[in-house]
């Protein structure tokens, strides 16, 4: 679709006086040229600077208002709701009418900084694409000019955190009318008889915003100091993972080696965090029993360099909590038992800084209970920290002092930083046994604004990308960075809507619900389909265009909806009964979004690595693996043993003309050995080396047959002449 049109149906109508007018910027474009014989001139190019200055201000200077506007109703709506909390313990406490009607407002202002973040995106893709085609047509390069331009009035940059915060926890007392629920922050809940599940997505910025407030409503932001008004700094979270030249702890990590471990120091805020947090992460395959684990304890700043060295002990580090006694002996000596191995494997393995990945985190939480946890991850970056190319980048230290948390780093060189283009969102359920995630969780993760991408790893994604001279393995989803994640939006109930006003014509309201649903079907029938596979049998998907013809992927989250609309618009007993039985198959065969693959996904097996690359694809082998190898080893053996005894018995008792056909049995007992022998060792090496390759033996079972049967023919042919 172009951009005209794209910008066409996607316009807000209230807004729609206020939007970059493309077409008029375009059409100017094109009659320059075609009045001026093909050629673009000065004055023109004045003319179209002019022009597009206008569009620049008209655009900054809505957003500065429409801005101004959401932060005065937030402010009211907070006023009201403080209001509305305390008057619960007077003589004329609030009804629910009250809250209800405070819930629409606030649900009002969702919808208007979710319209506000969609405006600002729109207008700032149609200005990149406006130079860009100005620059394509009249050769004149106004890209990094108009981009200074475009950074001094920067209406594209506002991420509305401080606004998401705000509206959640007002949000939150609205719906909990007054009592929301109270606890740690920093509380994980009982893990006894529960089933945690992590996955993770990618989110295109286009959806950033939307997503924040769906999940707000239905979750709240987790603040962990409530005390204080939120800081662009509260949310900065910073890494220094640390690896050998060898890479041997990311190539640990890549190919999930059992106990490979990956090590880091972290940080909350700015550089002047005082508390570094050292973390030692060690992966474990379902066959041992065990659990992945994340263990960390706490170093003060300046401690941090001669610890790595040996020269700052672990009792010195411990002296002082043993001191306080505030922990328990036993968790002393588990952080020292801790310390201790994390410490020998730095000077053991010469780990050195390597890595460093900063973010921006929002997490949805209710405080002390981990059943739902979902974090977004924001501004992502990866920057060099390692000295393999003869530059110190840390000059001795611990970590590289020249950069903080003042994304986007512009002082960095290219070569140094990776900037990822998407947000990373991680869904963390823990459920019990036979429990179904949130319904609301099913659909978000099912919705189009995520693109599932198991597995996926900053610090791996960061050495693959940064190091890539030294990295002869990449992770799966390196070639498949050039593909648009987006996705044709999906009809759901967690879509942003603004309440329905009493006072408003109903024939109106059924006209505008047609023509979303008319625009819902364009945009859908219309957008180009990019999809990324998930993670399928041994291996992990890749991105396929869909073939033509091909069945088209069904989400199983709009099912749901469908399904559980029917079932509530039933009129007797065995419609609805019905709509039940379909909705409980259609589950299980469509699969659960967030633990099942998705209905129509496919392996795609045509993604090349680059040249001098392999694509590593981690491969789970449990032991009974190896167990099922050698039994179809022995079973094989059973029938050359089998036909060996034919062959001898026919060899020792039988005739002359029987001994002759005996050689038949003993040269297909002897091709079963030898085959069986060949396959079995061939399979144990590849699963050792956890290769993904199709395991299937298609040669075997054809051949035997037709050795059999040629020794069978051949005895009758013996026993006949």
């Amino acid at each position: 679709m172009k951009f005209g049109e794209q910008l066409t149906k996607s316009l807000i109508r209230q807004y729609s006086y206020y939007y970059i007018s493309y077409d008029d910027l375009k059409n100017s474009i094109e009659q320059g040229l075609k009045g001026n014989n093909n050629v673009w001139s000065q004055d023109l190019e004045t003319k179209f600077l002019e022009s597009l200055e206008i569009e620049l201000d008209k655009v900054y200077s809505f957003c500065k208002v429409k801005q101004s506007e959401v932060v005065r109703r937030v402010k009211d709506a907070q006023d009201q709701v403080r209001h509305t909390v305390r008057a619960l313990d007077s003589n004329n406490p609030p009804s629910e009418l009250d809250f209800d009607i405070l819930e629409e407002e606030l649900s009002d202002i969702i919808a208007d900084v979710h319209d506000l973040a969609k405006f600002s995106r729109l207008n700032y893709t149609g200005f990149q694409k406006i130079i860009k085609k100005h620059d394509k047509k009249t050769k004149f390069i106004l890209k990094p000019i108009f981009q200074v331009r475009l950074d001094s009035k920067p209406f594209f940059k506002e991420n509305y955190d401080d606004l998401v915060v705000k509206i959640s926890q007002l949000y939150d007392l609205v719906r909990t009318r007054g009592n929301p629920i109270k606890g740690d922050s920093a509380a994980g809940g009982k893990q006894q008889n529960f089933v945690r599940q992590t996955t993770k997505y990618w989110v295109h910025p286009d959806n950033i915003t939307e997503l924040k407030l769906i999940i707000l409503k239905h979750l709240p932001v987790l603040v962990f100091n409530t005390n204080k008004e939120f800081e662009k700094e509260d949310s900065a979270i910073t890494s220094i993972y640390y690896d050998n030249e060898d890479l041997d702890l990311y190539y640990g990590r890549l190919r999930k080696d059992e106990g490979a471990e990956a090590h880091r120091l972290r940080w909350y805020g700015g550089m002047s965090s005082d508390t570094i947090f050292v973390e030692r992460k060690t992966h474990r395959e379902d066959w041992t029993g065990e659990k992945s684990v994340k263990a960390r304890f706490a170093l003060k700043e300046n401690h941090v360099n001669d610890f790595l060295k040996g020269g700052y002990t672990v009792e010195q580090a411990f002296s002082k909590i043993r001191k306080d006694g505030k922990k328990s002996l036993k968790e002393i000596e588990s952080l020292e038992a801790l310390a201790i191995e994390v410490q020998y494997t730095m000077l053991k393995k010469k780990l050195r800084p390597v890595v460093r990945s900063f973010y921006n985190r929002t997490a949805f939480q209710l405080p002390g209970d981990a059943r739902v946890r979902i974090s977004l991850d924001t501004e992502l970056s990866m920057v060099r920290e390692d000295n393999f190319d003869s530059i110190d980048r840390t000059k001795g230290n611990w970590r590289r002092m020249d950069i903080g948390i003042d994304w986007p780093f512009k002082q960095l060189n290219d070569e140094d930083i990776c900037r990822f283009p998407y947000a990373v969102l991680e869904v963390k359920l823990q459920t019990q046994l036979g429990q179904e995630p949130p319904e609301w969780v099913r659909e978000l993760v099912g919705s189009h604004l995520v693109e599932p991408v198991p597995k996926f790893s900053k610090f791996i994604h960061g050495v693959a990308t940064l190091l890539n001279d030294k990295a002869q393995s990449i992770p799966f989803w390196l070639p498949q960075m050039d593909v648009d994640i987006r996705k044709p939006p999906i009809p759901t109930h967690i879509n942003i809507t603004r309440p329905l006003r009493e006072n408003e014509d109903d024939e109106q309201g059924d006209d505008d619900e047609e023509d979303e649903d008319i625009a819902l079907v364009d945009a859908m029938t219309s957008a180009p389909g990019n999809y990324m596979d998930q993670e399928e049998r041994m291996g992990y998907g890749s991105i396929a265009n869909e073939p033509s013809g091909s069945t088209p992927i069904v989400n199983a989250s709009a099912n749901a909806v469908y399904y559980q609309n029917k079932i509530g618009n039933s009129s007797n007993i065995l419609s609805k009964s019905y709509y039940e039985v379909a909705s409980f198959f259609d589950s299980y065969f469509n699969g659960d979004r967030i633990s099942k693959v998705p209905h129509g996904t496919v392996f795609d097996t045509q993604v090349k690595a680059p040249p001098g690359k392999t694509i590593c694809v981690p491969v789970r082998v449990e032991p009974k693996v190896y167990f099922a190898t050698e039994r179809t080893f022995l079973s094989w053996l059973s029938i050359a043993i089998l036909l060996g005894g034919v062959s001898t018995s026919l060899l020792t008792y039988g005739t002359p003309t029987t001994m002759i056909a005996s050689i038949g049995f003993f040269i297909t007992a002897l091709a079963v050995i030898a085959h069986t022998t060949y396959v079995y060792t061939t399979r144990v090496v590849n699963i050792r080396l956890k290769r993904a390759i199709d395991y299937e033996d298609k040669i075997g079972p054809p051949m035997i047959c037709v050795f059999l049967t040629l020794s069978i023919l051949f005895s009758f042919y013996c026993n006949l002449v």
